[in-house]
């Protein structure tokens, strides 16, 4: 078994997660109070009990699923259950980075933070949307794109064969709606966010976020992490401030991570914190070219993590 770890990003958060799990393992609470003790943001009251368009500001919503996923990751760790690769999706890579030891828990948690207040503050003023688009190849979701008259819409996550996202502005996403039912989409879902994200629109955010990075004290890798900018893994030449810095403002390839981590032997996809959307991407990846079954596992309550334990240590 080889496992690989994966860590969802915005879009994944709903009110309520990760409260039974706070309130079974003292683990938990001790992370989120670290969390607190580090950043000043009640993180427990935000993702326990704020209303939906609270919880889905940008500035609250990154690092409550940061501390979440840290918070099981610590309960994984109590088991001895390690990956030897990891990927997150956007926001998600951090957690990544955080876990590999790359970047410590402090510098991780603080980055988040100030990531997800220059992504809110920073923006652009305007009515900003993303929408999934499910039954399109690449090709055509760049031609739909480019059909765009009345508003602004780019390809900016590629999640897995047949889902692309596409990011803009409402007037964009409204067209792109009309147009790609046109263009023979299966489904245009629209997303629980609220930005322009990973588009040039948010580049004074990026730019903020470079002048805290090039303060970032980096550390060896103690596992490896494949990287939304190309679906590459990390290596020790890679300029990571630069990366994350460029990470707000580029497409997730998010696909090409996941083939990165089936090539590299992953058989046991674990997803950690809120939402399954991460598990969903894995089960649409082509058929595995060493014919090995893929193990696909999530975590986000006390239920799918005991499952979790159970199935990784043969008691199921």
């Amino acid at each position: 078994m080889k496992i690989g770890f994966l860590f969802p990003g915005q879009g994944s958060q709903i009110t309520g997660m990760g409260k039974d799990l706070y309130e079974k393992y003292e683990d938990v609470r001790n992370i989120y109070e670290k969390v607190k003790n580090i950043t000043g943001i009640d993180v427990k009251t935000l993702s326990f009990d704020a209303e939906s368009d609270i919880l889905n500001q940008t500035k609250n919503t990154q690092i409550c699923i940061l501390t979440m996923s840290l918070a099981i990751l610590k309960l994984l760790e109590k088991e001895n259950i390690k990956a030897e690769i990891s990927s997150g999706l956007s926001l998600g890579e951090y957690t990544a980075l955080i876990y590999s030891k790359a970047i410590s828990f402090e510098d991780g948690v603080k980055l988040v933070k100030n990531r997800g207040e220059y992504m809110q503050t920073l923006a652009p003023k305007g009515d900003w949307s993303m929408a999934a688009i499910l039954g399109m190849d690449e090709d055509n979701v760049l031609t739909l794109c480019k059909k765009v008259k009345n508003g602004f819409a780019v390809p900016v996550n590629f999640n897995c064969p047949g889902q692309i996202v596409v990011s803009g502005d409402k007037e964009g996403i409204a067209e792109i709606e009309t147009l790609g039912k046109e263009m023979g989409a299966k489904k245009i879902r629209i997303l629980n966010t609220s930005g322009p994200f990973h588009t040039e629109k948010l580049i004074d955010a990026s730019n903020a976020l470079r002048k805290d990075l090039e303060k970032l004290n980096l550390n060896d890798f103690e596992t490896k992490v494949v990287k939304n900018l190309d679906g590459k893994i990390y290596n020790k030449n890679d300029d990571i401030q630069d990366i994350l810095a460029k990470h707000i403002i580029s497409p997730v390839h998010f696909e090409k991570c996941l083939q990165t981590m089936i090539s590299e032997g992953v058989d046991t996809f674990i997803e950690v914190g809120p939402g399954k959307t991460l598990s969903g991407f894995v089960k649409r990846m082509p058929a595995n070219p060493s014919e090995k079954e893929l193990t696909i596992l999530n975590i986000n309550n006390v239920e799918s993590y005991e499952n979790t334990i159970k199935i990784l240590k043969g008691d199921n």
